[in-house]
């Protein structure tokens, strides 16, 4: 069954900031003659990993709202900067909309069902709200509107 996580987006104003924050750092990846992969380093590793990989996304929550997901391609093993042992998520490079949907922060990561996940914008009657700017997409949101 698939499983998907919940993350907060922190420093991060809109889809497109964190979008052009994961190209450059690709580029930078690239530069330096790494492989170039979105990752995300957490400290705590996902104990359902089969089931996130089954199919699963990581959600971000972006500026106090579920706005976007991204694919996970792999859950390894890592190092942080500081050596300090870590969780490497392997995101897809795609991020998609999905319907705004109001949360509180939280600290590190939690396990979202599929049931609960919002569906994505794009498709259907949803079409024109993918193309809303971020700012009036989470304003909308917030009244209960989309």
């Amino acid at each position: 069954m698939t499983l998907h996580l919940l993350k907060l987006c922190v420093g991060v104003e809109s889809i497109e900031d964190l979008a052009h924050w994961q190209r450059q750092r690709l580029a930078a990846m690239k530069a330096a003659g790494q492989k170039a992969e979105i990752i995300h380093r957490t400290f705590q590793m996902p104990k359902r990993r089969e089931e996130l990989l089954d199919s699963g996304s990581l959600y971000w929550v972006i500026k106090g709202a579920v706005q976007a997901r991204q694919a996970l391609r792999d859950i390894r093993e890592g190092r942080k900067d500081d050596g300090r042992p870590c969780a490497v998520l392997v995101l897809d490079r795609e991020l998609v909309p999905v319907r705004p949907v109001p949360r509180r922060a939280f600290q590190g990561w939690r396990y979202l069902s599929a049931d609960d996940a919002p569906p994505d914008l794009g498709a259907g009657g949803d079409a024109n709200v993918a193309e809303m700017p971020a700012q009036m997409r989470r304003a909308l949101a917030e009244l209960g509107l989309i």
